[in-house]
C-alpha cells in the first residue's frame, strides 16, 4: 500500500453519490491567482530565457525582471479584468509578498479575495530544514499583515514531503491544493491530526503548463478553458463539478494573453448555474454537502 493510498480513499466518480450543489448552481469555477517573491540573490524558480553560454547565473537579471513584470504590471491587469467580471479569487501567496509588495496585498484584501498560504519564499518545502516552522511563519506573517489567517495551503510547485499534510493539519489548516489535481470534486485527505480537504487545483488549466512549458499560442487559455468548461458543464447535470484555473501575473497578465483570460471568464459567466467561488467557500459547501450524504463518503479518519 502506497503512502498516498493511506491518505485517500479511492472513489470513482462514476456512480459516486450526488453532492447537493450550492443553491442555483451546477458547476463551480475556482480561480487561483499565484503571487510569488523571487529572491534576487538566488536562482530563479522559472526562466524564460537562458544565458548565451548556458548554465544558471546569480544574479539572473532578465528572468528576475520577467517575474517582476507580473508584480508591477500584470497583476493590475488581472485585477481590472477579474473585478469587471465580479470574480473573487483565491490568492496563493508567498508570505514575504506582504513585505515586498504591500500594495498588491492591500488590493486583494480590499477585493475580498481569500489568502492561501504558498510558503514564505518561492522555494520547495523539501528544500527547507524546518518545514513546519516555515509553514507556521507563513501563516503568521499573512495574518499579521492582512488580518486574515489562511485556511488552506498550496506548496511551491505543489511540492510536499511525506510529512507535509500532517504539519498542515497540525497548524490548523483545513484544505490543501497540492492534491487537488486528482479529481473534479473535493477529496478528503487523512492526516495524523484529522482530515484535510483537497480542493481542486489544475495542472493542465494552469498558465505555467500552457504557456511556459508547452509554449502554446496566446489564445490557448481561452481555447483550452472553453473546451474544459463546456465538457464539465455537460457532466455537471448529474453531479456538481469544480473547474479550477491557475494563473500567474507574469504569464497571463501580459498584453498579448490577457484577452484570452477575459474571453474565458465571459464564456463561463454566460451560462446558467455557474458559481465563481473561493477555496474556503468550496470547502464549506463540500463539508455541508458531504455531511448530508448517508453515510458520508470518502472520509478516512485521521
Amino acid at each position: 500500500m502506497s503512502a498516498a493510498t493511506l491518505r485517500t480513499v479511492y472513489s470513482p466518480i462514476a456512480g459516486r453519490a450526488r453532492l447537493e450543489p450550492p443553491a442555483g448552481t451546477r458547476i463551480i469555477v475556482h480561480v487561483i491567482v499565484n503571487v510569488e517573491e523571487w529572491r534576487f540573490d538566488q536562482p530563479m524558480p522559472r526562466t524564460a530565457i537562458s544565458p548565451p553560454q548556458g548554465g544558471a547565473y546569480v544574479p539572473d537579471v532578465p528572468n528576475w525582471a520577467w517575474g517582476e513584470y507580473g508584480m508591477r504590471v500584470g497583476f493590475w491587469r488581472f485585477l481590472d479584468v477579474l473585478n469587471a467580471h465580479g470574480v473573487k479569487c483565491t490568492l496563493s501567496i508567498n508570505a514575504n509578498v506582504c513585505n515586498v509588495y504591500p500594495q498588491i496585498v492591500k488590493a486583494c484584501v480590499d477585493a475580498d479575495w481569500e489568502m492561501m498560504g504558498h510558503s514564505f519564499y518561492q522555494r520547495p518545502l523539501m528544500m527547507e530544514q524546518d518545514e513546519r516552522g516555515v509553514i507556521r511563519k507563513t501563516l503568521d506573517v499573512i495574518q499579521e499583515k492582512t488580518g486574515l489567517r489562511p485556511r488552506g495551503w498550496l506548496g511551491p510547485g505543489l511540492g510536499e514531503t511525506f510529512d507535509t499534510p500532517d504539519y498542515l493539519a497540525a497548524e490548523g489548516l483545513e484544505y490543501v491544493c497540492d492534491w487537488g489535481p486528482m479529481d473534479d470534486q473535493p477529496v478528503d485527505i487523512s492526516t495524523e491530526h484529522g482530515s484535510l480537504v483537497a480542493v481542486p487545483y489544475p495542472i493542465e488549466m494552469n498558465d505555467i503548463v500552457i504557456y511556459v512549458m508547452d509554449r502554446h499560442a496566446s489564445d490557448e487559455l481561452y481555447e483550452r478553458g472553453r473546451r474544459q468548461f463546456d465538457w464539465l458543464y455537460k457532466e455537471s447535470a448529474s453531479n456538481v463539478r469544480v473547474m479550477s484555473i491557475a494563473i500567474h501575473p507574469y504569464v497571463s497578465g501580459v498584453p498579448h494573453r490577457i484577452a484570452s483570460l477575459e474571453r474565458l471568464l465571459a464564456h463561463m459567466a454566460g451560462h446558467e448555474g455557474v458559481a465563481f467561488m473561493k477555496a474556503g467557500q468550496i470547502l464549506d459547501w463540500y463539508r455541508g454537502a458531504r455531511a448530508r450524504l448517508s453515510p458520508p463518503e470518502g472520509l478516512r479518519s485521521g
